[in-house]
């Protein structure tokens, strides 16, 4: 079993930076691909990122592409989500999710196998 747990969230400006941090148990950290979703008041959760098991493929959703970093590092158990000149469309709940699926397929959430609880991110206008 995989608990993840999310940091890092918090309130920032528009065009500020935040980096969220996944820290996950167990040791089986290294096998599962690894995505950050978000999910915004009255919105479907969707997929931000993801990272396949070794962290040299990636994948971002259109609206984040060239502001958001996504990276992992498997000796900590950790996912990272380096967030720049963020927006105030994306203020939403942060979670990260574990999957035994590729980077592609970590898109989708049916695929994931494990969820934290999310963190908050606002940015104010």
């Amino acid at each position: 079993q995989v608990q993840l747990v999310e940091s890092g969230g918090g309130l920032v400006q528009a065009g500020g930076s935040l980096r969220l941090s996944c820290l996950a148990s167990g040791r089986t950290f290294s096998i599962y691909a690894l995505a950050w979703y978000r999910q915004a008041p009255g919105k479907e959760r969707e997929a931000v990122a993801a990272i396949s098991t070794s962290g040299g493929t990636t994948r971002y959703a259109d609206s984040v592409t060239e502001r958001f970093t996504i990276s992992r590092d498997n000796a900590k158990n950790t996912v990272y989500l380096q967030m720049n000149s963020l927006k105030p469309e994306d203020t939403a709940v942060y979670y990260c999710a574990a999957g035994l699926v590729t980077t592609r397929n970590a898109f989708s959430p049916d695929g994931m196998n494990h969820w934290g609880k999310g963190t908050l991110v606002t940015v104010s206008s």
